[in-house]
């Protein structure tokens, strides 16, 4: 498989308008894919309205805890390959309300997975983890077959969302891939509460970032345009069999770095130094370090991180000038 994967498939993308999906589907949409993408609701901001990626999609609405609406667009728009992305990924937001989170996020892909099963015509699943799933582990880095201890409402989601994949793939054979990413970022995501664009708008500003931590927590980042290709690398894997169907691969740059660290990159690729952060040292429930091990991906699916962090960045902060007019 390669580029030529892509050229005319018709592809379904759930979640599109948040920050992977738009990157995804913008991809897809440069390899020629025919890209089909289910929405709930417009989001004027997300990057897929933004750009032009929208206007070359086929948009649909519908829930995605909908079953004969989800079954409907499978099978109407003859889908062969599945991105199923949509959830909710704000864990403030989870626990405000973790009845429409585990709605979302469980029920959603139940439902996702019931509409491919029933279509006949669906050649592979991808399904959207997280690093958070694994919870708290003392040995580093996180592989693939360590146990999902996630106990709070995100965390325990992203579990019980992988927990829904087995049975489908042992059961009815159907071909799915879970990817647990790591902590993403790049243009487009305007969830303000999260480190990078939070950090970026308040340097764009002039004003000091907060970092509510006491910025010594180590995590893995991974690009969004990196984290798109390792989805599109997974979802061919598990369609030609050279991984087992319900397998999970963790996508990461493999450069744990601390959550001060990646403010002060940040703010040098704003060119912003000059500005200190406040450390508010509040958030003292934070899981000390998450690190991925992405060797699986590399032997496997044959990806690796194509960018570097500060261009990465570099990117990133060029978006959001153009967004906020600084």
């Amino acid at each position: 498989m390669g580029e030529a994967t892509w050229r005319d498939r018709r592809v379904l993308v759930t979640g599109a308008a948040g920050l992977l999906g738009s990157s995804l589907t913008r991809e897809l949409l440069d390899l020629e894919a025919e890209v089909v993408v289910v929405l709930r609701d417009r989001v004027a901001w997300s990057d897929l309205f933004r750009s032009d990626a929208a206007d070359r999609c086929a948009v649909t609405w519908a829930d995605i805890t909908d079953i004969e609406a989800m079954t409907r667009i499978v099978n109407e728009f003859e889908c062969t390959s599945v991105f199923h992305l949509a959830a909710q990924t704000i864990v403030g937001v989870a626990v405000r309300d973790p009845v429409s989170t585990f709605e979302s996020n469980v029920r959603g892909t139940w439902t996702v997975l019931e509409a491919a099963r029933r279509s006949g015509g669906v050649e592979g699943v991808v399904v959207t983890s997280s690093d958070k799933a694994y919870g708290r582990h003392t040995d580093l880095p996180y592989v693939e077959a360590y146990s999902l201890d996630g106990a709070e409402v995100y965390e325990a989601a992203k579990v019980a969302t992988e927990a829904v994949c087995r049975p489908y793939a042992v059961s009815y054979g159907s071909k799915i891939g879970i990817a647990r990413c790591g902590n993403l970022f790049g243009p487009g995501d305007l969830n303000w509460s999260r480190l990078v664009p939070g950090t970026i708008r308040s340097a764009l500003r002039g004003e000091a970032p907060v970092i509510r931590s006491d910025g010594t927590p180590v995590r893995d980042y991974v690009y969004v345009k990196d984290a798109a290709a390792g989805l599109m690398a997974l979802w061919e894997a598990i369609a030609d069999a050279r991984l087992p169907s319900g397998d999970a691969v963790n996508l990461s740059r493999e450069e744990p770095i601390t959550v001060l660290q990646m403010v002060e990159r940040v703010l040098q690729a704003s060119e912003r130094s000059d500005l200190e952060p406040v450390v508010l040292g509040g958030a003292t429930d934070e899981i000390p370090e998450q690190l991925l091990s992405s060797a699986k991906a590399h032997d496997a699916l044959g990806w690796r991180p194509a960018w570097e962090l500060d261009d990465a960045l570099a990117e990133t902060v060029a978006w959001y000038r153009q967004y906020l007019g600084a």
